[in-house]
């Protein structure tokens, strides 16, 4: 009951005193609006390279040989040569040695990028050849035909998976009748033929980005990669690949025994040259912890309006105190404890603080909505940080109210009935 009547009080001193008490909540409003736009933001941005990355693949392992790190790169050194390389067999005997934990390796060629023209109709294309671990890494949405399938691949037949955005240029939006047409694509002045087995939704995420846009952006057209190897005159050796791992799979942990096995097989001897790794999942751990402790310093930054928030609580208290002296030495000669003296003035300052608070978490949603909408990002304010926000502003009315509260309290009320 001497809550309630403590809270009836407070509110009733807010309300006599309307400008005094907005200006004291100021801070506090401010302090929490920006700690709540600020770490909704930063949620956002999370969760957006979180998609990313997983779009790309978390489970994901990027091998490249390179030169070893001991060595002393002022002197001329070597270039890398074919027999350097990692073959098409140290790939398999890798498989064979962790197919418990690799769903299947990545590879990928480039034949160029050119133009499939007929007659005022065209199509901006990049022919990259792709075995079947890299369509399985880049998920296609496959909307008409089918995928490469493996016959295709082991007989580097010449067919071709071309985008809805192509079958837009040169079939009108039919998309089934571009299944089982030739296709003639222009590289180099050198024309590549290929009959279309298959079309796939274009997503920038999945094709890059594209300088142009509309009719002239340019979509990838997925060829078997043993064509591709033949069609770019490339060597059936690597320096880089993708290797992608089984769900489940500690992609950090694998990533570092593949580079060990890499190193210690085949290039143990080596005098210049290394097998390197590094696992997309490490990546986004390392990204994800980067924006953590930014958001986390800037809203620390932003906070320290709490702080001056909770001082002019503390001054706006003691002010208090000193107007209602009389108050306080009349209620003490009527019996009342010290406790429920210093309770009183606690509860005042918690209500100040509370009600900032709650109008400074409406504002700070409000402006992070209004922000991440402005950056082309999706999210709301986590439930996690406005409980923190709002426990803190109860907090900050309890630390900053103590010192005044305990103050009327020790009044003696004789002195406090003859303050003028």
């Amino acid at each position: 009951m001497l809550l309630k009547e403590n809270i009836l009080l407070a509110l009733a001193g807010l309300k006599a005193n309307k400008m005094r008490s907005f200006l004291t909540m100021l801070g506090i409003i401010i302090g929490i609006a920006s700690v709540i736009a600020i770490m909704t933001v930063g949620d956002a941005v999370n969760n957006s390279v979180t998609s990313s990355m997983g779009d790309i693949g978390a489970n994901n392992i990027e091998l490249y040989l390179g030169y070893r790190d001991d060595l002393d790169f002022n002197q001329d050194l070597p270039a890398m040569e074919g027999k350097d390389c990692i073959s098409t067999d140290m790939i398999e005997e890798m498989l064979k040695k962790y197919s418990d934990e690799i769903k299947a390796v990545s590879l990928q060629v480039s034949v160029g990028d050119g133009k499939a023209t007929e007659g005022k109709d065209y199509a901006n294309v990049s022919i990259i050849g792709a075995n079947t671990g890299f369509l399985l890494d880049k998920k296609l949405n496959i909307v008409a035909g089918r995928n490469l399938a493996k016959k295709d691949q082991e007989n580097g037949k010449k067919v071709a998976v071309i985008s809805d955005r192509y079958v837009e240029n040169m079939f009108n939006g039919d998309a089934q009748s571009a299944l089982g047409q030739l296709i003639d694509i222009k590289v180099d002045n050198r024309y590549y033929t290929y009959t279309v087995v298959g079309v796939y939704e274009y997503s920038e995420s999945q094709d890059g980005f594209s300088k142009t846009g509309g009719k002239d952006i340019t979509t990838n057209c997925y060829i078997p990669y043993k064509t591709g190897v033949k069609q770019s005159h490339a060597e059936e050796t690597l320096t880089d690949f993708t290797i992608i791992a089984k769900e489940g799979a500690d992609s950090q942990s694998l990533s570092n025994e593949i580079a060990n096995y890499f190193n210690q097989r085949y290039y143990k001897d080596s005098e210049y040259f290394q097998v390197s790794t590094y696992s997309m999942d490490a990546m986004l751990s390392e990204l994800t912890s980067m924006i953590s402790t930014i958001k986390l310093a800037v809203a620390a930054i932003a906070g320290i309006s709490l702080l001056v928030g909770g001082i002019g609580v503390m001054n706006i208290m003691i002010v208090s105190i000193t107007e209602r002296t009389r108050e306080i030495g009349t209620r003490k000669a009527l019996g009342a404890t010290n406790g429920s003296i210093r309770l009183q003035f606690i509860t005042e300052a918690v209500v100040i603080c509370m009600i900032g608070g709650f109008i400074g978490v409406l504002i700070g949603i409000a402006l992070g909505m209004v922000a991440v909408h402005f950056m082309g990002y999706s999210g709301t304010a986590s439930i996690g940080s406005i409980t923190f926000c709002v426990a803190f502003s109860m907090a900050f009315g309890i630390f900053f109210g103590y010192y005044p509260a305990s103050r009327a309290a020790k009044l003696n009320p004789i002195e406090a009935l003859r303050y003028e």
